[in-house]
C-alpha cells in the first residue's frame, strides 16, 4: 500500500517528469501521428500495486511510499525486471490489505523511475504514469497481486470547445493557486505551460484537493472534453470554498486587528494622560466606585467586600472578562439604599383622612395601619428607639416593620389598598407579583459564578425604590409554584420573618441587607395554598365582600367619577341615580368585589358618550329604566331564581364559600320507584359525599316522625344533585341543606324561598359550626334572602357583619336539624294549599 506526499515532493516529481517527457517525446516522434496514444508493450502478467487514497494518472510523475512487506516484495521484483507496474486505487482507503474485489478495475500503467530506501524500512518511489489500463482478471494474490490487463485508449478532441474549456480550467487553477500558498510556484508555472489538454487535466487533478471518487471518475472518463468539464466543476466548487474560507479568515483577522489596535491606542492614551498628569478611564472609574462606597453608608461587612472587589478590579485590564463581572457587582452593591429612607408621616389624622378618601369601608385594615403609625409615633416621641437594651437584643431584635397578609376575594381593593397605605405613611410603594414564580432564585438571586447572574426580585425592588423602608406589596402569594429549581415559598420565609430579615442575604450580593424597616404586604385569595410556616410569619387580615349599600357608596364616590374621567364626560353630561346603581348591582353583577360593577358602569358611560358625540343629546340621567335601555336584558335575577328553584318539594337553598367570595347553591332531591338505593351527582368531593350519606341516614332514622313507611326506602330510589355539575364542590357545610332537601322531598313540604342555610350535621342531628360565615351571609344578602340559618356556635361571627346587613336579615341559630327543618320547611297547611294550586 502507498500514500501521497507533500507539495515539495510533488514539485520534485514534476521536475523529474519533465525529464521523462523529453524522453517520451523523442520516442514518440518516430511513430505515425494520429488521434490515438502509442501502444505499449504490457507484460502478460502485470504486478498490481493497490494505492490508498491516491490515483496516479498517465503522463504524470508522483512520489509514493511503500511500507507493507508484500508491496516491498513487489517493488524488489519489478526493479529487477522491466520496472512496469499497475497502479489501482483501493475503494476503501482505510483497508490495510485490499484484495481483488476491494480495488477499482481501471488504473494506470506506470514505470518506476527512481527508488530510495529509507532507514525506517520503507521505500520511496518516483513513478511515471504511462497509460490507462483495465484489469481483466487477477492471476495471483500471493505474495502480491498480479493480473491480466489491457490498455484503454484515450480520445483527444481538437476542437474550439476543447480549447475554450482548457482556457477556463487554466484560469480557475490560477485563481485557486493564489488561494493555496502551499502549492510551489515552480509547480504552478510548469502546469500552466502544458499544451496537451489531456496532460493538463491529469496534472491539475494530481495537485489540487480532490476526493478519491472524483479522481477515479476523471481517470475513467473516455473523452478529454468530458474530463475537462468534470475538472472545471470540481475547480469551481473548490474555489468557492477557498474564497469563503479566505473571507472568514479575513473578517476574523480584521476583528483581531481592531481589538489589538484599540488596546494599543488605550495604552498610548494612558501614557499621554500620565505625562499630562491626568487619570485614565479605568482610574476614574475606580475612584468613582471608591467614592460611592464611602458615601453609601453600607454595613461594615458590605464595605469590606466592596473594597476587596474594588482592589481586584484595579489590577485587571479593562479587556478582561472578569472586569465586567466585578464592575456590575460593584454597581449593584453601591447603588443599594443602605442608609437612605423615607421619613414617616406620623400624623394620625392625616393617615385616617387619606385612607378614608381612597377606600370606602375596610375598617379593620385602616385601624391596623393607624395602630402601627401610633406605635411608631409614641416610640419616637418617648425615645424608645434610642434606648440600648443589651439583654433583649441578645435574644430578640426589636421589630420595626410590619408584615400583613390581606386575604379576600378578587375586586375588594387589596392591591390598591397597599398604595393607599404608602401614601398615608409618606413612603414609596412598589408592587411585585408572585403569581406563577417557580424558581427560588427569583427571590434570593443567582450566584455570581453563573453567566448573566443578577440579584433576586427583593433586592431589585429595593434598588428601584431607592429607600430601605418602602411599602412592598407581594401580590398573589397564594399562587406561588414549585419545581426542581426550588421552592420560592421557602425562600420567602427569611424575607417575611421579622427575626431574620434584618440580615437578608441575596445570593448575588452575598452580604447582609437589612429588610426590617420594610413594610411588607402580601395578598391572597385563599389561605390554604400558603404553606403553614409562611402563613405563621404574617398577620392575617380577612377582607370579605361588599354589601349592596357599600357597593352603591363605592360606585357613587369612586367608580362613577373615574369612568367619567376615563371616557371624557363632564359632570353636567351624565348622572347615575341611586336606583340605577342598585339595578346594576342586583341584575347585572353577582360578585364579592366591584370590578364587574365598574365595567358595567363604564359600558353604560360609553353608550352615553356615543349619543353625545352623535349630537342626539346633551345630558343623560340614568334611572332604573335607563339602565335596561343601555345595558340590555338583566343577566341575573334578584330573588326570582330563589322562588323558581324552591317552588317544588325536594329543593333547598344552601350557602357556600369560594375563593372569589360567598355563593348560593341549590340542593335538589328526587325519588323514583326502584331498589338501587341512593346516588348523588354534581362533582361532589369525598367530604361532601359523606355529608350526603349522613343526611340520608339521619332522615331514615326519623322516618316514623315524618310519617313514612319503614319499607319506603327499600321500594324507592333517591337521587341527590347539586348544580352546577361542571363545578367541583366539597366541604361539610352543606349537610343541613341536604337534610332539608331530603325532608322536603319525603314530606312534600317545599322549603321557603326566602331562607338559606349552612352548617355541618351529625348522625344524631346536631348542627356543628362551619367557616366563612361572613362571606356566606353577604352572598345570601346579594341574592335577596332575608332569613339565614346558621349553627348556634357561629353566633359570634355575626359581630363581623356590617350593621345594615344585620338589620335587614333574620338569623336562625340552629342547634339541631329539627331547628333547621322548622325554620326552612313550609307549614303542612300552606304546602297542601300550594299543592292544589300546582295541580290546577
Amino acid at each position: 500500500m502507498t500514500q501521497n506526499l507533500s507539495p515539495a515532493e510533488l514539485a520534485a516529481a514534476q521536475i523529474a517528469k519533465a525529464e521523462l517527457d523529453v524522453k517520451i517525446k523523442n520516442e514518440s516522434d518516430s511513430e505515425a501521428e494520429d488521434n490515438r496514444r502509442p501502444a505499449l508493450d504490457i507484460p502478460e502478467n502485470l504486478p498490481i500495486l493497490p494505492l490508498r487514497g491516491v490515483v496516479v494518472y498517465p503522463q504524470t510523475a508522483i512520489p509514493l511510499t511503500v511500507g507493507q512487506p508484500r508491496s516491498i516484495k513487489l517493488v524488489d521484483d519489478v526493479i529487477a525486471g522491466d520496472r512496469l507496474i499497475g497502479l489501482v486505487a483501493a475503494r476503501n482507503p482505510d483497508l490495510e490489505t485490499p484484495g481483488p474485489e476491494d480495488v477499482y478495475q481501471i488504473g494506470t500503467l506506470a514505470s518506476i523511475h527512481r527508488l530510495f530506501r529509507a532507514p525506517d524500512g520503507t521505500i520511496r518511489l518516483l513513478v511515471q504514469g504511462l497509460a490507462r489500463i483495465q484489469v481483466d482478471e487477477y492471476t495471483e494474490t500471493e505474495p502480491y497481486l498480479r493480473a491480466k490487463v489491457h490498455p484503454i485508449p484515450e480520445t483527444i478532441e481538437d476542437t474550439l470547445e476543447v480549447e475554450a474549456l482548457v482556457r477556463n480550467v487554466v484560469e480557475l487553477f490560477g485563481k485557486l493557486a493564489d488561494l493555496v500558498p502551499s502549492i510551489p510556484g515552480e509547480l504552478i508555472s510548469n502546469t500552466l505551460n502544458v499544451d496537451d489538454p489531456l496532460q493538463l487535466v491529469y496534472a491539475i487533478s494530481t495537485y489540487i484537493r480532490i476526493s478519491l471518487q472524483d479522481s477515479q471518475e476523471i481517470l475513467e472518463l473516455e473523452s478529454t472534453d468530458a474530463k475537462l468539464r468534470r475538472l472545471m466543476t470540481i475547480l469551481s466548487k473548490e474555489l468557492e470554498v477557498l474564497e469563503l474560507g479566505r473571507k472568514i479568515q479575513s473578517e476574523a483577522q480584521s476583528e483581531m486587528e481592531k481589538v489589538q489596535r484599540e488596546y494599543f491606542l488605550r495604552e498610548q492614551l494612558k501614557a499621554i494622560q500620565r505625562e499630562l498628569g491626568e487619570s485614565d478611564e479605568q482610574t476614574v472609574e475606580i475612584e468613582m466606585f471608591r467614592k460611592r462606597i464611602a458615601e453609601s453608608g453600607m454595613s461594615e461587612e458590605a464595605r469590606k467586600e466592596a473594597e476587596r472587589e474594588l482592589d481586584r478590579l484595579s489590577k485587571l485590564p479593562t479587556a478582561a472578562a472578569e472586569y465586567g463581572v466585578i464592575r456590575t457587582y460593584l454597581d449593584w452593591i453601591t447603588s443599594l439604599p443602605w442608609a437612605k429612607s423615607s421619613e414617616d408621616n406620623l400624623d394620625i389624622a392625616h393617615a385616617r383622612e387619606v385612607l378614608d378618601t381612597d377606600h370606602y369601608g375596610l375598617k379593620d385594615i385602616k385601624e391596623r395601619i393607624l395602630e402601627y403609625l401610633a406605635v411608631r409615633k409614641l416610640r419616637q416621641e418617648r425615645g424608645v428607639d434610642a434606648i440600648e437594651r443589651e439583654d433583649a437584643y441578645a435574644i430578640r431584635r426589636e421589630r420595626r416593620g410590619a408584615i400583613l397578609c390581606f386575604v379576600g376575594p378578587p375586586g375588594v381593593g387589596k392591591t390598591s389598598l397597599g398604595a393607599s397605605i404608602a401614601r398615608a405613611m409618606g413612603r414609596k410603594f412598589i408592587r411585585m407579583s408572585l403569581g406563577g414564580i417557580r424558581d427560588e432564585a427569583e427571590i434570593r438571586g443567582f450566584r455570581r459564578t453563573y453567566i448573566g447572574a443578577m440579584p433576586g426580585r427583593i433586592i431589585q425592588t429595593i434598588r428601584r425604590t431607592e429607600t430601605h423602608n418602602p411599602v412592598i406589596m407581594l401580590d398573589e402569594v397564594d399562587k406561588l409554584g414549585r419545581d426542581f429549581r426550588g421552592d420560592p415559598a421557602s425562600a420567602l420565609l427569611e424575607v417575611l420573618d421579622p427575626e431574620q430579615n434584618v440580615e437578608f442575604r441575596d445570593h448575588y450580593i452575598d452580604v447582609a441587607f437589612d429588610l426590617s424597616d420594610v413594610f411588607f404586604i402580601t395578598t391572597a385569595n385563599e389561605l390554604e395554598p400558603i404553606p403553614g410556616p409562611l402563613r405563621d410569619r404574617m398577620e392575617i387580615i380577612q377582607l370579605s365582600g361588599y354589601t349592596e349599600h357599600e357597593k352603591t357608596a363605592i360606585a357613587e364616590q369612586y367608580l362613577v367619577p373615574r369612568q367619567m374621567r376615563e371616557n371624557g364626560l363632564r359632570p353636567e353630561e351624565i348622572e347615575f341615580q341611586s336606583d340605577a346603581l342598585q339595578v346594576i348591582i342586583r341584575d347585572y353583577t353577582r360578585e364579592a368585589g366591584v370590578r364587574t360593577l365598574e365595567r358595567e358602569i363604564g359600558r353604560a358611560s360609553r353608550k352615553v358618550v356615543t349619543r353625545i358625540a352623535e349630537g342626539k343629546t346633551e345630558k343623560v340621567v340614568i334611572g332604573e329604566k335607563g339602565v335596561r335601555d343601555l345595558l340590555g336584558k338583566p343577566r341575573y335575577g334578584y330573588r326570582e331564581e330563589l322562588e323558581e328553584r324552591t317552588d317544588l318539594p325536594g329543593v333547598a337553598t344552601g350557602l357556600a364559600w369560594t375563593p372569589v367570595g360567598g355563593d348560593v347553591l341549590f340542593v335538589e332531591a328526587a325519588r323514583m320507584p326502584g331498589g338501587k338505593g341512593f346516588q348523588y351527582t354534581g362533582q361532589l368531593g369525598e367530604v361532601m359525599q359523606e355529608s350526603a350519606r349522613t343526611a340520608l341516614s339521619y332522615i331514615r332514622s326519623k322516618a316514623e316522625d315524618f310519617g313514612l313507611d319503614p319499607a319506603f326506602f327499600e321500594k324507592n330510589d333517591i337521587h341527590m344533585h347539586v348544580p352546577a355539575g361542571a363545578v367541583p364542590k366539597d366541604g361539610p357545610s352543606a349537610g343541613v341543606t341536604m337534610a332539608a332537601a331530603l325532608a322536603s322531598l319525603l314530606t312534600g313540604r317545599p322549603t321557603r324561598s326566602n331562607v338559606a342555610m349552612t352548617g355541618e350535621i351529625t348522625l344524631r342531628g346536631q348542627v356543628l359550626p362551619v367557616g366563612g360565615i361572613k362571606d356566606k351571609i353577604l352572598a345570601a344578602h346579594r341574592f335577596g334572602v332575608d332569613t339565614v340559618i346558621i349553627p348556634k356556635k357561629n353566633e359570634n361571627d355575626l359581630d363581623d357583619l356590617p350593621e345594615e346587613v344585620r338589620k335587614e336579615l333574620t338569623f336562625v341559630l340552629a342547634e339541631s336539624v329539627d331547628d333547621v327543618l322548622a325554620a326552612a320547611l313550609v307549614e303542612p297547611a300552606a304546602a297542601a294549599k300550594n299543592g292544589r294550586k300546582s295541580r290546577k
